[in-house]
């Protein structure tokens, strides 16, 4: 399994390369605009910032599954099916790889935006404007949202276990379109179809599952478990298709 993983991640390792770098280069940009007091500066390095947290998980996500697409559908996956690991192993490992990337990269970026935020009103002294425009966007995606250390992080587990649930949604159709499918007229169609739908069930078994929750992180924990608990269904769903009619 390890060497699996491995595996996975030096697949996936030039695009997290890139996006170390790009943001290291955003974040020095912030810290010369914040003590330069360059306010255009600062205001293109914040927008940056907040694009790479939410575009960069997006993208570890995305490539993950356009990787195991590749794997499925083109010489590459010859070989590594054909290695002494069952499916459930193969794909285990690429389930964890990009699980750990995911919340790894989720919490570096939610770690500098605390340091950010924190450097600004050490540097500025008060922020009021900044900081209402910060409840506002916050509440305007769930108005009883805790503008804490510890509810922010109940939201951010919530949103990093809901994309990786996403993710290994992706996976089954990805699966499902190559091992099932192939050949089929409208396999793709289908497959996205099966895709959308899974995630709309999930996503109202969710909001059902945790409307009776009183505290908003008690809401949010209970989301990020359920999305977890869904990961490993569709991991054992997408492995057993595998491990049955897949054929390489």
């Amino acid at each position: 399994m390890k060497n699996l993983m491995k595996y996975e991640l030096r697949k996936t390792l030039f695009t997290k390369e890139i996006l170390l770098g790009v943001t290291a280069a955003a974040e020095i940009a912030f810290l010369l605009g914040l003590y330069l007091e360059k306010r255009n500066l600062l205001g293109i390095a914040v927008f940056l910032l907040t694009c790479l947290a939410i575009g960069g998980v997006m993208v570890i996500g995305l490539q993950s599954v356009l990787t195991l697409h590749r794997d499925m559908n083109t010489k590459q996956s010859y070989m590594l099916f054909m290695t002494p690991n069952s499916s459930f192993k193969i794909l285990g490992a690429k389930v964890l790889e990009n699980g750990l990337s995911i919340l790894l990269t989720g919490a570096c970026f939610f770690a500098l935006g605390a340091l950010d935020v924190t450097l600004l009103f050490a540097k500025e002294g008060t922020l009021q404007e900044l900081w209402d425009a910060i409840e506002r966007l916050l509440h305007s995606i769930n108005e009883k949202i805790e503008i804490t250390g510890a509810g922010m992080a109940c939201f951010t587990l919530s949103l990093l276990a809901s994309w990786i649930c996403i993710v290994t949604t992706a996976y089954l159709a990805v699966v499902i379109s190559s091992a099932l499918l192939n050949g089929k007229r409208f396999n793709g169609l289908l497959s996205f179809v099966l895709f959308l739908a899974l995630t709309i069930l999930i996503t109202w078994v969710q909001q059902k599952a945790v409307s009776g929750a009183g505290h908003i992180n008690v809401f949010f924990l209970l989301q990020a478990a359920i999305a977890l608990g869904f990961s490993a269904v569709m991991y054992a769903a997408t492995a057993q298709i595998m491990e049955t009619k897949l054929s390489v």
